[in-house]
């Protein structure tokens, strides 16, 4: 009934929407629990893994922490979990450096104020929700009082509306909204606002405040060199990622079923593990990034 349906004029395949959602969705009659997603135009049917590693200098760097979720599991839903993770194993780091996609505001705040842990990743950069080529006022223009709820644009005119919603996703969010009128008169609207309804004018989604803030300060950190350079060290795992890969084979799991899988992929971990140890006390120096061909070539003409 998955793939098919029966109505009157006999049985039909279920096509695009009619499918069931993907993590309902079975993907193959050997795995129940394996599902199908797809990343970067690249699909596959089965499971996805999370790793954790330690980044202190001039100590071995060892894998902490595996997660193994079936393939519809987006990033953004395995952060907590993680940190929970490892706070049972009482192996919370103090920063948490973390690909983009593991991070909101609400996931700095969480790991902040219940772990006391500082997760570094980039966030979205503060766009204008219209489409502008040239200079224009970003959301960080406005100067937000929370307690008057009210919003002050860089002209110095207050919002006329502001509604306390929730997104489809149950996200709490502050819905913003100044006059057309006042948009309308104003000298630098090209910067701000192409709205044309008649009643508003430039709009604003605000987070609730303390993730607000968590979001603008991240924004502003991210942009500077001392952060970047600070960030740079998360690369070390994609060398852990590209070495379990290639030699434990752990993109290709040997099992069925979820908990099998995510077993296989612990001891894959181990096994770098032991393998990063021996290096360590043999003295055995950590390899050097490799150069593809078509680098090499570039790089030689």
């Amino acid at each position: 009934m998955e793939q098919y349906h029966r109505d009157g004029e006999g049985v039909r395949w279920r096509e695009g929407k009619d499918l069931p959602p993907g993590r309902r969705r079975l993907c193959s009659p050997y795995d129940p629990d394996a599902r199908y997603a797809t990343k970067r135009g690249s699909g596959w049917c089965g499971y996805k893994t999370h790793l954790s590693e330690t980044c202190e200098p001039h100590v071995p760097h060892l894998i902490t922490h595996v997660l193994t979720t079936d393939a519809t599991v987006a990033d953004t839903e395995v952060t907590a979990v993680v940190h929970q993770g490892l706070a049972t194993r009482e192996l919370l780091p103090e920063e948490h450096d973390v690909d983009a996609g593991y991070v909101t505001a609400a996931h700095i705040v969480a790991a902040r104020e219940a772990h006391g842990i500082e997760l570094l990743g980039p966030v979205g950069l503060d766009t204008c929700h219209e489409n502008y080529e040239g200079e224009h006022f970003t959301q960080g223009a406005f100067t937000i009082d929370w307690e008057a709820k009210k919003a002050v644009c860089p002209q110095g005119k207050s919002s006329a509306s502001w509604s306390d919603q929730r997104k489809s996703s149950g996200t709490p969010v502050s819905r913003v909204h100044f006059t057309a009128q006042d948009c309308a008169a104003c000298p630098v609207q090209d910067m701000c606002t192409k709205a044309a309804n008649g009643k508003w004018g430039r709009s604003l989604t605000l987070l609730p405040q303390d993730q607000q803030a968590a979001l603008e300060d991240r924004r502003r950190e991210q942009l500077t060199d001392q952060w970047q350079q600070r960030y740079n060290i998360r690369a070390g795992v994609e060398g852990t990622i590209s070495q379990a890969i290639r030699r434990t084979r752990i993109r290709r799991t040997r099992y069925t079923g979820l908990s099998k899988t995510r077993l296989g992929h612990i001891f894959a971990a181990t096994a770098i593990n032991i393998i990063g140890l021996d290096a360590w006390l043999s003295g055995t120096p950590l390899g050097a990034a490799r150069t593809s061909h078509l680098t090499r070539l570039q790089l030689a003409a």
